[in-house]
């Protein structure tokens, strides 16, 4: 596995707000939230970016993180009135760790363009 932030978290190296993990993937609260509910949808297994996805035959795995995502948007209240689904690929679209996740981003108004 890649050393990454987020695999040192998955390894519990180092803190985070876990809110959801199973033997698949875990959740945190992102630590500079942009939204009231900010949370990062991480997959175990190291990926690096949505362009890997394919070659590390990690298909199935982005479906689990987007379950995921239903899941804690229920738990944290933000279902019904909605939430946003974020995933950025490399650094010019805002990817600062690379380890593929998902930002889940609810709580309040989330205008578009987002920015």
């Amino acid at each position: 596995m890649s050393e990454t932030l987020f695999t040192r978290i998955i390894k519990r190296e180092l803190p985070a707000d876990i809110v959801y993990e199973n033997d698949e993937v875990i959740a945190i609260r992102d630590i500079n939230p942009q939204a009231p509910t900010h949370v990062l949808i991480i997959p175990r297994r190291h990926v690096a970016t949505i362009n890997d996805i394919a070659a590390a035959e990690a298909e199935d795995e982005i479906g689990r993180l987007y379950v995921a995502a239903a899941h804690i948007a229920a738990e944290e209240g933000i279902a019904e009135e909605g939430y946003r689904v974020v995933m950025n690929c490399n650094e010019a679209a805002g990817q600062t760790v690379f380890h593929l996740h998902l930002h889940l981003l609810g709580g309040r108004a989330l205008g578009w363009p987002p920015g």
